[in-house]
């Protein structure tokens, strides 16, 4: 018995310990006390994180929800990215950035995790709105214009540094087989994941529908690698592609455990221990400001998507608020840049932490915004959608 009483005291430890991993990089990380240090094996882990956590974003990406509610969503999403990139890029070259690094801090401002906002919408009985469906929607379309920026700005900022005579010719070749790649990522989602995830099924071992999505995802994060993309990009296609198949439920239930027991903490870990505090003190004005305009941006730009496309004052103050949040999306495009060399060492824990500081206030902000919404201007995402939006008559 007294075996069992120590086995319940390991599995709580072992709980609180994967609960606390996620945010004790910083602490034990050279910002504080330096006592671990990223090494190559930390980073490899951290890398299988960013790619697992991709393939999870794909997976979760509710194409038909984005389809139902297209029009609000496209441009909401589109206009929500554009005044991010503008107002916080402007913003970074005042700070004397060079433009492609300005551009590319306000491409990693420009991603959306909904994953918060989500929680607070059910919280508070809105997920089934016209608001929250178009928040959802919006967001599918945020990240997919979100991983196609990031894949030019790679593109365009890795090969910088050719010498001149080669460059016009290095970079076509680099966008013709990005071209080509994305080109194999429709067929991808039309018909070879579909065909080999039934292959998948009828082979005789445990699990097999999960391992064949493994080797899809990994296999199109190595693709991508190797046109110049990062992999991260490749493997949330893959999850696209593989939540079209009527294996998507089993396999997100199978990769979460596998993601989230080791790599995916791994993956936040590895942030905490890169960020240094070194030089904050300096860096306060920039931050401040950043944080401003990250959360403006998105609350004016989104907003404004969702004037155009019909809705009141209150329903867009309250699509604005729902895609302020950037969350692991923003973590994940920051740590991409700065792992290819986009982004310099000591800007990268001022970005972090305003990442960190605008999903904080975000949901604030949300549940200040569902209070101003009438509780009669619900409605029944069954409801017809009338010019693009979703009719509550």
């Amino acid at each position: 018995m007294a075996f069992i009483g120590a086995l319940c005291l390991l599995l709580i430890l072992t709980t609180l310990a994967g609960h606390l991993a996620n945010r004790i990089g910083i602490v034990v990380g050279p910002a504080m006390l330096g006592w671990i240090h990223l090494d190559n094996l930390i980073n490899l882990f951290s890398q299988i994180g960013v790619i697992i956590l991709m393939f999870i974003g794909g997976l979760e990406s509710n194409l038909k929800l984005l389809r139902k509610y297209l029009r609000p969503a496209i441009i909401v999403a589109i206009i929500g990215v554009i005044f991010p990139v503008i107002m916080i890029g402007g913003a970074c070259w005042a700070f004397s950035f060079s433009p492609l690094e300005a551009i590319f801090i306000g491409v990693v401002f420009s991603a959306t995790s909904v994953s918060i906002s989500v929680e607070v919408l059910r919280d508070y009985k809105s997920l089934d709105t016209k608001e929250g469906a178009t928040i959802l929607g919006a967001a599918v379309a945020d990240d997919i214009i979100g991983v196609i920026l990031l894949s030019i700005m790679i593109s365009v900022m890795g090969t910088a540094g050719v010498k001149t005579g080669d460059s016009s010719s290095n970079l076509a070749l680099i966008f013709i087989e990005q071209i080509a790649f994305f080109a194999l990522t429709y067929l991808m989602v039309k018909w070879i994941v579909p065909y080999l995830m039934q292959i998948g099924e009828r082979l005789l071992m445990a699990s097999s529908v999960t391992i064949t999505s493994m080797v899809i995802c990994l296999g199109m994060a190595y693709i991508a690698e190797a046109v110049g993309l990062s992999g991260a990009v490749g493997a949330f296609f893959a999850g696209i592609a593989v939540a079209h198949t009527p294996y998507r439920e089993t396999i997100e239930n199978h990769m979460e455990p596998i993601g989230y027991a080791v790599f995916v903490p791994m993956f936040f870990v590895s942030i905490g221990l890169n960020m240094s505090f070194a030089n904050i003190g300096n860096s306060l004005l920039f931050v401040g400001v950043l944080t401003f305009l990250a959360c403006i941006s998105k609350l004016f730009g989104c907003g404004l998507g969702a004037i155009i496309n019909g809705f009141n004052l209150n329903s867009s103050y309250m699509i604005g608020s729902g895609m302020i949040s950037r969350g692991e999306m923003g973590l994940i495009t920051a740590q991409i840049g700065f792992s290819s060399g986009l982004l310099s060492d000591s800007y990268y824990s001022d970005l972090i932490l305003v990442i960190i500081l605008s999903t904080l206030i975000a949901p604030f902000l949300l549940k200040h915004a569902i209070h101003l919404l009438p509780a009669d201007d619900k409605a029944d995402l069954s409801l017809p959608v009338e010019n693009g939006v979703p009719s509550d008559h």
